[in-house]
């Protein structure tokens, strides 16, 4: 099975992340074998989205923390 990306956007809203403390947050929600896609893409691990949706400029720097990141919800797709 696997899961979509706008999945991992959602529940990343209201909370801010490094890409290690991401990548924990996914494993723990989803499980380390998860797979995930996209609109674009297939059969990612948790690390290939993460690089996937950063070069998709889904994330923005977090307000409060200088060296984390958020989701941007502009930039998630609404289908």
């Amino acid at each position: 099975m696997s899961i979509h990306g706008h999945e991992v956007l959602h529940m990343m809203d209201g909370n801010n992340y490094t890409e290690a403390s991401l990548l924990n947050a996914i494993n723990d929600k989803f499980g380390v074998d998860a797979k995930f896609h996209t609109c674009s893409q297939s059969d990612m691990s948790a690390e290939q989205l993460i690089a996937f949706l950063k070069a998709k400029g889904k994330f923005k720097p977090s307000v409060t923390h200088g060296s984390e990141f958020t989701v941007d919800n502009k930039k998630i797709c609404k289908h």
